[in-house]
């Protein structure tokens, strides 16, 4: 069976609406960016992402990383809005009636286009239930302050409620590798709530990423006991 990497790879598929040199306007005199229909943009500073981690860190607690998940939940309801809106306009067709191919290449190059990094897709657990996200040069994780685990809590958010937005459904996002852990990608895995937060007591044991998708896959989460 081929993969969906080779397929994206194979494609022909042209016109991606989200390619950089399309997709931003900027008048240099005024400061203003936007898109190619008109939507206004806005540029994070690096120390701007750093100022609400530490902001919220020292008015909230360990509970930022409950709000800043919210945050990016919220953040992804908008974005799916947003994307499936220009995507069906751009190809004439509901989001629905696209093809994966085309699904793809569009997310991918829409990801980058705002400068969150380089995303991919993994479907290899899809018959169990879940969908692993993969991010390189995440700004997300290059800005946060350190910590012990994985910090990318909005970009968590805004996969849930984005994928959630896709298939109708309430999906929970938790992040398994971090590339301020000394990992080379930001590993996050998609699914039910109730399925996918049974990892949550794995992260805390230091369980890698291959071990948490092994026991999610093989339903381990219910015969596991820690020692």
């Amino acid at each position: 069976m081929i993969s969906v990497k080779e397929l994206i790879k194979e494609s022909r598929f042209s016109g991606n609406y989200f390619v950089p040199d399309t997709y931003i306007q900027g008048d240099l005199e005024s400061g203003l960016i936007e898109n190619r229909d008109g939507g206004r943009l806005l540029a994070l500073p690096e120390s701007f992402i750093q100022a609400i981690y530490e902001g919220l860190t020292e008015e909230v607690g360990n509970a930022s990383e409950a709000v800043l998940y919210k945050c990016g939940a919220w953040w992804g309801k908008t974005f799916y809005r947003r994307f499936a809106e220009e995507v069906s306009q751009h190809l004439g067709r509901p989001l629905a009636e696209i093809d994966m191919i085309e699904f793809l290449q569009s997310f991918q190059q829409c990801w980058k286009t705002h400068g969150w990094g380089n995303i991919e897709l993994d479907f290899d657990f899809y018959q169990n239930g879940f969908i692993v996200a993969k991010i390189y040069n995440s700004a997300f994780a290059r800005t946060s302050p350190t910590l012990d685990k994985p910090k990318c809590f909005v970009e968590a958010g805004l996969l849930s409620s984005f994928f959630g937005g896709l298939t109708g459904q309430k999906l929970h996002c938790i992040q398994t590798t971090c590339e301020s852990l000394g990992a080379d990608c930001n590993h996050f895995v998609l699914g039910l709530p109730e399925r996918v937060k049974r990892a949550e007591a794995w992260l805390q044991e230091k369980h890698d990423h291959a071990t948490i998708m092994e026991r999610l896959s093989h339903g381990q989460a219910d015969r596991y006991v820690k020692p």
